[in-house]
């Protein structure tokens, strides 16, 4: 009987997935497959969506993505995807994609901020920027100028575009939307081991006895590393152990030995606890062999704040009588506050002891510092001394239906799990403990724990923070396209390292900006305050992913700036702005991305972008010519006071002239044109290459021309400069060429081999060698170089007069408080809100919910609550209630038995459903050190809509 198109399909995919888990396929299934998939091409690359870094195999046909399928020879996923995986392809043909870029303009044609959207030529379009960036330059300088970037550039993407804003605008006002995802793991790693990303890696899951999870919904948002912990529990199910600990039941926990709801932000005392029981009542567990040779204690201040708005902010003047501030109401008020000073609470009192405060002080705020010092063991001991069994019982338990005895038994439980001798144990976290007011101390906790217990660096023992998107690491925090960072672990404020970095960019002494401290936040504070002029919105949706958005959204429209998006759709961002760019799509293109577990991984671009669109690489290299030497390397004066020197005479001593271009100096130089087109060798035969050699779309280019191509390879340039940077430092990348003929690559990849277990001296070759050059017999090295001179001090303070002290190959333990967020429930506001995601969707759902399957599955965001809650309000399943904070409601539908069960006095609700838009609601404190916005707590009432 004849197959149609539908069943021909559907025969290919069945047969695939067959093959993938070993299942014999059927000789006529086998045979429908392959007539199907006749004259299709299969290529590998790397999913779109989580961090998790699964390996896809993509099937094109006439110019078309047509099938998907897990790559069995991936070694993350094994041929598995999860159900956004699948929909790789649908992702990029829904109907509203955009083809052309969209201005707003007046019926005469002008650039009109509250006029319609028209479409324009991508000439007229750079026009408009360049006007506006040129404008913003003058008004505010470098400052004026800001990016919101993403955890989900390519590699290629964000390199240009930090390097275009670094080096070309002198602007460190660039910071990805992983700031909002990472940045508190980033800075315990920094604060711990004194360099970036994970010790571990995830093949920890198949050798360890015992996960924990702590604040992470593994099952949803990290699915196929699930299925391995899943197959891990199952094989030996006796051994193997598995305990979640959050705020909320969720289908995690479904697997889980035990369950530990606890209340919102005592993760901190839970941590501490085990280190309490660790310290004095197992004394015998510490290894002090490992820590004497490679453990030091530290502390920092606790006065730190909760990353808010501070007192005489632009937007926070005048202050009147009725309490509110500025452009903030007087609820909004209530809680900003606390950012300059708070009252010891009863609950935060007993924690906060050793440090000199009790209940009722105040406790008086200055902004987040990364400053901390050494103490000795003694002075760690005290500070856990708080921590027994009854006190943090007493605060943590999260369920006020279960009983205490049952809450004490499972704190108990936990702890011996860690602390049993030859009991291999893995600690995975994502958003639960990174958006956190205090996301960098409770990362930092963790390591604590492991350390004490020689539990880290080893095959199975590890804690291991999981990354959110795909590229997070790759892009954001190893490319360094955060405000204060250089590729691979470099910082703006270092003048060491800023050389290295002008050296390799081959720019002038001086050019690079000392200053960055314009994070996603502030850069939206500073638009806000009138001080970013202009603000160009990449791979992200910065209007919809921002707590306390609509302070966000009214300044971008209503204040006088120029808001950029480039996007695949018209999401919230696009909406709020004035200029949208057709962005291609990630298979578009050619790509890299760096995975949670520093795998790196490659693809070719597969089929041409849709309409007009163009990459994001190509958008910022065009934007590129329009600036000049003359333009851009004048001097400058920063709000700080600081100088930018005027660098142009350098510049001219270096072969340039007033009229030499950002891309003539950054993208077309001679360093670039070395990397050449070659049709006939691989990895280029047989693929398209729209940057490098324009397409049969002939797009009408940046200067009004038919765009043909830059004439050498871009991609591989852009990626083998990146990886300069890394290479003899830890953090060395194989050769693009290599990367696209493997299934990814954990760095340091040194001769050929990449690295599992970093800072052990049997896996890591720079851990081998640093401790062969310090004469040291240890098992372990931490060589990370960032703050390893420290001065010496008691809990509270350092003294000086003991100076400072170097520290090689030393890792931290980190004495840290349970500390009380800003915003707790109250009699006015009585109910904590979590938000996050669903397995169905990614983040904004700009993607996910233009998918017709993924869309009829979860089609809105629901208020998930817990049925004697509903009951207790007068509200039933599926009926629509108000979710309302000091800052603003949002209608939801409320859901009383879902995958998510909170316990009593919570609700979460996901953030992917435009049309229920809970980050008007959420707060936007953030943790000081780390600047990570707290999605996970604040406080709401619920009432019946």
């Amino acid at each position: 009987m004849a197959l149609n198109r539908r069943e021909f399909l559907k025969s290919a995919a069945a047969a695939s997935a067959a093959s993938a888990v070993g299942i014999a396929v059927p000789s006529n299934l086998e045979a429908a497959a392959s007539d199907a998939q006749k004259g299709w091409r299969w290529d590998k690359a790397a999913c779109r969506f989580c961090g998790t870094g699964c390996g896809i195999m993509l099937a094109t046909k006439n110019g078309r993505i047509v099938a998907v399928k897990g790559d069995p020879a991936a070694p993350v996923n094994r041929g598995l995807n999860c159900i956004k995986g699948y929909f790789n392809a649908k992702i990029m043909y829904g109907a509203d994609r955009l083809k052309t870029p969209l201005l707003r303009m007046n019926d005469k044609g002008e650039f009109d901020k509250h006029g319609k959207f028209r479409p324009v030529s991508w000439q007229r379009a750079f026009d408009e920027m360049e006007k506006h960036a040129r404008k913003a330059l003058k008004e505010s300088g470098p400052e004026g100028v800001a990016v919101f970037a993403s955890g989900q550039y390519t590699v290629m993407e964000g390199y240009a575009a930090q390097k275009m804003m670094k080096a070309g605008f002198r602007s460190n006002a660039i910071d990805p939307n992983a700031r909002h995802c990472m940045a508190s793991a980033v800075v315990g790693f920094y604060q711990t081991f004194g360099i970036d990303e994970p010790a571990g890696c995830y093949d920890d899951i198949e050798i360890t006895d015992t996960i924990v999870t702590w604040g992470s919904n593994m099952a949803e948002m990290h699915p196929i590393l699930w299925s391995r912990v899943t197959d891990r529990k199952l094989s030996d199910p006796d051994r193997v152990k598995v305990v979640n600990i959050q705020t909320y039941t969720h289908r995690t926990c479904d697997l889980g030995d035990f369950n530990i709801i606890f209340s919102p932000s005592t993760d901190l005392a839970i941590w501490n606890y085990i280190a309490h029981e660790i310290v004095y009542n197992h004394p015998e567990a510490i290894d002090w062999d490992f820590v004497k040779e490679n453990i030091v204690f530290t502390a920092g201040p606790v006065n730190i704040g909760y990353g808010m708005r501070r007192k005489g902010e632009k937007s926070l003047t005048p202050v009147r009588p009725d309490g509110s501030a500025g452009k903030y109401t007087a609820k909004e008020m209530e809680t900003i506050k606390k950012e300059m000073a708070k009252k010891v609470s009863a609950k935060e009192a007993p924690a906060l002891a050793p440090y000199g405060y009790k209940e009722g002080d105040i406790m008086h705020n200055t902004p987040g510092t990364l400053k901390h010092w050494l103490i000795s063991f003694e002075e760690y001991k005290k500070s856990l001394e708080p921590f027994t069994l009854d006190y943090v019982a007493k605060i943590a338990k999260g369920d006020p239906n279960e009983s205490i005895d049952s809450f004490k038994k499972k704190l108990k439980m936990l702890a011996d799990l860690y602390i049993e001798k030859g009991r291999k144990v893995v600690s995975f976290w994502t958003m639960g403990m990174n958006q956190h007011t205090r996301g960098t101390w409770v990362n930092t906790l963790s390591y604590n724990v492991h350390f004490l217990l020689n539990k880290q660096a080893l095959p199975g023992n590890g804690a291991f923070s999981l990354t959110g998107q795909p590229s997070a690491c790759g892009t954001a925090r190893e490319v360094g396209t955060f405000c204060h960072r250089l590729p691979a672990d470099l910082m703006v404020k270092n003048p060491k390292h800023r050389a290295i970095a002008e050296k390799k960019w081959h720019i002038p002494a001086g050019t690079l900006n000392p200053v960055g401290n314009q994070h996603i936040m502030k850069i939206h504070r500073d638009i806000e305050d009138g001080v970013v002029k202009f603000a160009w919105v990449n791979v992200c949706n910065a209007y919809q992913d921002s707590a306390s958005a609509k302070h966000w959204i009214k300044a971008a429209r209503h204040m006088d700036n120029f808001i950029v998006t480039s996007d695949g759709y018209p999401g919230i961002s696009a909406m709020v702005s004035d200029l949208v760019l057709p962005s291609a799509m990630i298979y578009e293109k050619w790509g890299a991305y760096g995975n949670a577990e520093r795998r790196t991984q490659h693809w070719r671009q597969q089929v041409l972008p849709v309409g007009d669109a163009m990459s994001d690489t190509w958008q910022w290299v065009e934007f590129s010519k329009r600036f000049t030497v003359k333009d851009l390397w004048g001097p400058y004066t920063l709000r700080n006071g600081k100088k930018l020197p005027d660098v142009r005479k350098d510049a001219k001593k270096m072969g340039y002239n007033d009229d030499t271009t950002m891309f003539e100096i950054l993208f077309a130089n001679d360093r670039a044109k070395k990397y050449k087109i070659d049709l006939n060798k691989f990895p280029q035969k047989g693929y398209d290459n729209s940057e490098c050699l324009g397409d049969s779309r002939n797009v009408v280019g940046s200067d009004g021309k038919v765009f043909k191509g830059y004439g050498f390879m871009i991609h591989e340039y852009l990626f083998e400069e990146y990886a300069s940077f890394g290479r003899g430092h830890g953090h060395d990348l194989a050769p693009f060429v290599v990367y696209h003929k493997v299934r990814g690559l954990k760095w340091p990849v040194v001769d050929g081999k990449e690295t599992q277990w970093r800072f052990n001296v049997k896996y890591d070759p720079y851990a081998a060698k640093a401790a062969k050059k310090a004469g040291s017999k240890s098992t372990h090295a931490f060589y990370g170089p960032l703050a390893k001179k420290l001065l010496q001090g008691s809990l509270t303070k350092p003294d000086k007069k003991l100076g400072k002290k170097a520290l090689p190959l030393k890792a931290k333990i980190f004495a840290r408080p349970y500390m009380d967020p800003p915003e707790m429930p109250d009699e006015n506001y009585d109910t904590w809100l979590c938000t996050g995601r669903v397995l169905e969707h990614w983040h904004s759902g700009t993607m996910t919910m233009r998918v017709p399957e993924l869309f009829r599955a979860v089609p809105e965001a629901l208020c998930y609550m817990n049925p004697k809650d509903a009951k207790a309000k007068g509200v039933k399943r599926g009926e629509l209630v108000w979710v309302e904070s000091r800052r603003g409601k949002v209608k939801a539908r409320v859901e009383t038995r879902g995958r998510n069960r909170p316990p009593q006095g919570l609700v979460f609700v996901p953030w992917f459903d435009e049309k229920v838009f809970i980050n008007k609601v959420c707060l936007d404190a953030t943790c000081p050190m780390s600047k990570q916005t707290d999605y996970k707590k604040c406080a709401v009432k619920i009432t019946k809509a």
